[in-house]
């Protein structure tokens, strides 16, 4: 008989191993504003598995996010950072933005005060969760000489981001972060090309977000009507005016529909609502297309749907509405473009359409309209792809991967 079978239990008892202490990961972002990317944040510090992570996090300006943070037990803190950075829109970036000597000028010396707060917090990883923080976090680590992720949620195209910004945020991919987080392959190969090479490639993975499941409403109501709605700021890339066109289409089929486009636009997008309002009086919708403002609420509303609309006409980094549709168990109609494919598998958990086209999507409506069983089934397998594949602990898993390989 082995020493190990005559052994008692008591005697082959091993001193405990000491705790390994939690490392902490400070998360920055340039923004608390409530935006998909700040949502994204948030599930992620409360899915990181605090036992191995101790979640900080920094924000550049005040906002929604502090709150939930704070409600969520996350420390975190602001440290501001001048508006003229801060609230400088990407879709506007180039020749008077972080490219100006005034604006680099307060990057840089915001970035050595952030290196010392690092430090003075005892941080062991840094982890960006915007552009403007990615440039300046990444700075600020590699000056406090700690490892540094970019979470990189923003299509690097010139489609998206003026060329010049373009071309030097590609460049800086590859000298500033340790590694790289992207959020969709759509993202990873506007940042490295169709076929990544050299570093970059070596230091970047996909990790979609995810969400949570959502409570199921399980039919699709055909009368008095069903509703169908679109989610997102009103802005011209996102395609309110393809689904207004698109509207007009499916009313003439299905009197009985009625639409809501969910989401305000910012100060310097009032011009594109009026015009889309205006198309719908010019359209005689009036009595069938709702317009509700920004909501807070954005999942009660998801849920009172029938219908989730993208009408994206620039392909989207990743898709975060379209996976909250999906997590409710509501049929999606989708534009192919950007991340939205790696999401939505055609005929099976959605329906893609092309980008701009609006009869497309008209009929991938009164397809579903006209079959509520099909739709039903496309909701529940819609719903089945996020549980396997896009909830937030899957997000928090693979990104915890990526910590113990730097750390």
């Amino acid at each position: 008989m082995s020493m190990l079978a005559s052994s008692s239990p008591t005697q082959n008892l091993e001193p405990s191993a000491p705790l390994i202490k939690p490392r902490r990961v400070l998360f920055v972002d340039h923004t608390a504003a409530l935006g998909g990317g700040e949502i994204a944040l948030l599930n992620l510090v409360n899915a990181l598995d605090q036992s191995r992570f101790t979640p900080v996090v920094a924000l550049f300006s005040d906002g929604d996010l502090r709150q939930k943070l704070i409600d969520s037990g996350v420390e975190v803190h602001v440290l501001p950072l001048s508006s003229e950075v801060v609230n400088q829109r990407k879709d506007a970036l180039g020749g008077g933005t972080l490219l100006r000597l005034r604006a680099v000028m307060l990057s840089a010396t915001f970035a050595l005060r952030l290196a010392k707060f690092i430090r003075r917090q005892k941080i062991d990883l840094v982890h960006t969760n915007s552009l403007k923080s990615d440039l300046i976090g990444g700075v600020a680590g590699r000056l406090a000489r700690r490892p540094v992720v970019w979470h990189v949620r923003d299509r690097i195209a010139d489609d998206y981001l003026p060329a010049r910004v373009a071309a030097v945020f590609r460049f800086l991919a590859r000298v500033l972060p340790t590694h790289v987080l992207v959020n969709s392959a759509a993202t990873g190969e506007t940042l490295a090309g169709p076929s990544p090479s050299g570093r970059l490639a070596r230091h970047m993975t996909v990790v979609h977000d995810g969400t949570f499941l959502q409570h199921i409403v399980p039919a699709l109501r055909t009368s008095p009507g069903a509703l169908i709605g679109l989610v997102g700021r009103i802005t011209r890339w996102k395609g309110q005016h393809v689904f207004i066109e698109a509207a007009a289409k499916v009313i003439q089929r299905f009197p009985q529909a009625r639409f809501q486009i969910i989401g305000s636009a910012m100060f310097d997008e009032r011009e594109y609502e009026s015009q889309i309002r205006q198309m719908v009086i010019e359209l005689g919708l009036s009595e069938f297309v709702e317009f509700t403002g920004f909501r807070k609420d954005v999942t009660a509303c998801i849920a009172n749907l029938d219908i989730l609309v993208h009408a994206s006409i620039v392909g989207e980094p990743f898709g975060q509405v379209v996976i909250e549709g999906m997590s409710a168990a509501k049929p999606v109609v989708a534009t192919r473009g950007g991340g939205v494919p790696e999401i939505v598998i055609e005929g099976v958990s959605g329906l893609l359409v092309p980008m701009g086209d609006s009869t497309a999507m008209a009929e991938a409506i009164l397809s579903l309209l006209g079959d509520p069983q099909r739709a039903l089934e496309l909701g529940l397998a819609a719903r089945e792809r996020v549980k396997s594949q896009f909830t937030v602990r899957h997000t928090a898993a693979n990104v915890e991967t990526v910590y113990k390989s730097i750390l």
